[in-house]
């Protein structure tokens, strides 16, 4: 009796504090911690090669490129991060002389911007800024003997920093020339940075010497349009003109690298034990890389050499009245670490969440009915136990557009023919988008009616593709199968047979299809061709396979998709633009259209300042592309997002990846909420212990019994 007694005085101790589940340390509790999740671990976390937003999650809080959006303002606003400024390109024709702003761009050779970046910004510590006494680096020139001991960056002892100089921007820019660093925009900066291309064939050539071995020293080979001025300024010269030139200075490609931590890395042993940009990045952002172990947890500490920024002061009208403004003026970061531990399961990750180990949460599709539901106008809302636990929701059209594709190399559905028109714009009609979204997006998403997703210049709000849908009684609604059917007769082929052939039309579809989601959707997709009596042939294969068959345009018609890199409509025209076609050009337009009077409207558009007359422009292009129907437009996928009550800040910001520095956390207000979600249920535990007690103590006393039975 003595022993349960114990045991019960024990667990109603333990009852109090921590709850027993929690998977943090103790110690954490009243800390300004962000708990987050990765599903993907991440490859590259080297910002000339990373290109994954799974990568950028941690890249874009630690590297600071000269540009960043504003974290509050639409439509979204290039602000400086590490410049002093948002530089303006100077204009020279082909003799270096300066044109007037506005000078028609036939007449521009070179777009020259100056960038100026502010003084005093020092990288986080680090071991290849380490010095010894007498000046020189520490750790540039080790051998094998001298990583004896080391199995990670942590295990050298001295650590170092420095002062952020133009140099380090110029050699990056030299980095993502070069063949060996693999930069994912090598090829669109050739078209762009005047001797680009040039300096890529001088390092190949280079590189490829028989005494060259390790590191190759970018700063001592010159690129023509890019140049050092002084300490804190460089310049980048453009062919041409190239107004979107600017968008990628606010992206992670563009952030500074030292040659020292190149050097540093490229040193013999450092690869083969993880010792790598991929796996230690250098920054002069707000956090820094503490732990990278993508098996189990990734580590953000708060940078203690950043220089320094405060929270907006202003914003949205609204933002005021919702308290995105709290913070003005605050320094930044507004946490001291943030926690992303890996979960490959959804319903771990979601059971977290619900328990208050994760501040937000996506939603996935097991867990959206019992967080979300819609009223009667379609409104997305939070069910009553989401409400009762103060979870809030957060929704957003993405910056996306997922769409069907056409090859217009086919000789079926592809070419510039009425004939093919016309077939296109009936399975058009056939393939219900909305139903798509409703089925497999849990309504997550907005019918597209052309390229232009909300958000971006040139998207019209209430304007409508008028060969698919219509008005009706003020309403939009798709057009009929009916009137699909006929516009297949009027292509040649009544009740979908061939005219021609007297044979029935087969269409073939391909994709890389691999798991059961994948096989609903197909089986989806075949019943939309049914409608108008097709017979759609799937053709499915392996990723590889289907990229083979694109990039030869072998294939007939195909899903993709697109994420914007920066907010301008170039960034989704040029998807459709005929000299990026993919299998002539090896570029984005997948579906290999090409329209002489949409191509002589894209060159136009793309250099024009937003404004009305860029607008119409779109239009026209717009009605252009709805005419010949080159994609079924497919739907703006619409992100979901949850956040607990303790989670501040909270605004979709579908450009700027660097966002965390933002964010608030309530630590005091999440531990009472953890204590009270998590209280744990001792009387089943009470009940067996009760339980065996009612079993052993008679079996005790009868064992007492015989032992004085057998004393006497």
């Amino acid at each position: 009796m003595r022993i349960l007694l114990a045991l019960l005085i024990s667990l109603s101790l333990a009852a109090c504090g921590k709850p027993w589940n929690n998977p943090y340390p103790k110690g954490e509790e009243g800390l300004r911690i962000l708990y987050s999740s990765f599903s993907e671990q991440p490859k590259h976390l080297d910002p000339a090669r990373s290109y994954s937003s799974n990568e950028y999650a941690f890249i874009a809080q630690i590297y600071e490129p000269p540009l960043q959006y504003h974290f509050l303002k639409r439509p979204y606003e290039l602000i400086p991060l590490t410049a002093t400024e948002v530089p303006k390109p100077r204009l020279l024709d082909a003799q270096g002389s300066p044109l007037p702003e506005g000078a028609d761009p036939a007449t521009v050779a070179f777009s020259e911007y100056e960038i100026r970046i502010q003084p005093g910004i020092r990288y986080q510590p680090h071991p290849a800024f380490a010095l010894k006494p007498d000046g020189t680096p520490r750790y540039l020139e080790l051998g094998e003997k001298d990583l004896i001991g080391v199995h990670a960056l942590k295990d050298f002892a001295e650590i170092g920093t420095r002062e952020l100089t133009a140099a380090d921007h110029v050699f990056q820019i030299k980095r993502l020339a070069q063949a060996s660093t693999h930069s994912p925009i090598a090829g669109l900066m050739a078209e762009h940075i005047d001797g680009f291309e040039d300096f890529a064939k001088r390092i190949a050539a280079e590189e490829k010497r028989p005494q060259q071995k390790g590191f190759l020293d970018l700063r001592q080979f010159e690129m023509a349009g890019v140049r050092e001025i002084d300490r804190h300024r460089f310049s980048i010269r453009l062919k041409g003109v190239y107004p979107q030139f600017v968008y990628w200075l606010a992206m992670p490609f563009f952030a500074p690298m030292p040659w020292e931590a190149v050097r540093f890395y490229s040193q013999p042993g450092m690869e083969e034990r993880n010792i790598s940009l991929d796996w230690y990045p250098v920054g002069t952002g707000p956090f820094l890389l503490a732990e990278n172990n993508p098996n189990l947890r990734m580590v953000l500490d708060r940078n203690p050499n950043f220089h320094g920024e405060t929270y907006p002061a202003e914003g949205e009208p609204d933002d005021r009245d919702q308290g995105l403004l709290a913070d003005a003026g605050r320094p930044l970061p507004l946490i001291d670490k943030a926690v992303h531990s890996l979960e490959k399961e959804d319903i771990p990750y979601w059971n977290k969440f619900l328990q208050g180990y994760y501040d937000t949460s996506g939603i996935t599709s097991d867990s959206f009915d019992q967080a979300v539901r819609f009223d009667t106008g379609g409104e997305a809302g939070l069910t009553g136990a989401m409400k009762r636990k103060g979870i809030n929701l957060t929704t957003a059209v993405t910056t996306s557009i997922m769409y069907l594709g056409f090859n217009m190399k086919d000789s079926v559905v592809g070419g510039d023919t009425e004939r093919a028109r016309l077939l296109r714009r009936a399975i058009s009609i056939a393939v219900d988008y909305e139903e798509y979204i409703a089925i497999f997006a849990n309504g997550r998403g907005l019918t597209a009616q052309g390229p232009l997703p909300p958000g971006i210049f040139g998207h019209r709000e209430g304007d409508y593709n008028p060969h698919v849908f219509e008005k009706s009684e003020g309403r939009l609604k798709r057009r009929a199968i009916a009137e699909a059917k006929g516009l297949l007769a009027k292509a040649g082929y009544p009740d979908a047979i061939d005219s021609a052939t007297g044979k029935p039309l087969v269409l073939y579809f391909d994709v890389a299809a691999a798991g059961p989601d994948d096989k609903s959707r197909l089986s989806w997709l075949r019943k939309q061709f049914d409608k108008l009596g097709v017979q759609l042939i799937l053709r499915t294969t392996d990723y590889n396979r289907f990229q083979e068959k694109m990039q030869k345009g072998t294939g007939q018609m195909f899903w993709w998709g697109w994420n914007a890199d920066y907010p301008d409509p170039e960034n989704f025209f040029f998807l459709l633009h005929g000299p990026n076609g993919k299998v002539e050009h090896g570029g984005e337009n997948a579906a290999n259209y090409a329209n002489p009077e949409f191509d002589a409207l894209f060159d136009r558009m793309k250099n024009m300042p937003n404004g009305p007359e860029r607008q119409a422009v779109i239009n026209q292009m717009t009605e252009i592309l709805r005419r010949d129907a080159p994609w079924i437009w497919g739907f703006f996928p619409k992100g979901f997002s949850l956040h607990h009550a303790w989670y501040h800040n909270v605004k979709p910001n579908l450009m700027a990846n660097n966002t965390l520095k933002y964010k608030r956390i309530d630590p005091e207000g999440r531990r009472e909420f953890r204590i009270q979600w998590n209280e744990p249920l001792w009387w089943p535990v009470i009940l067996t212990l009760l339980a065996l007690a009612a079993l052993i103590i008679p079996a005790v006393r009868l064992h007492r019994q015989r032992e004085r039975s057998s004393a006497r």
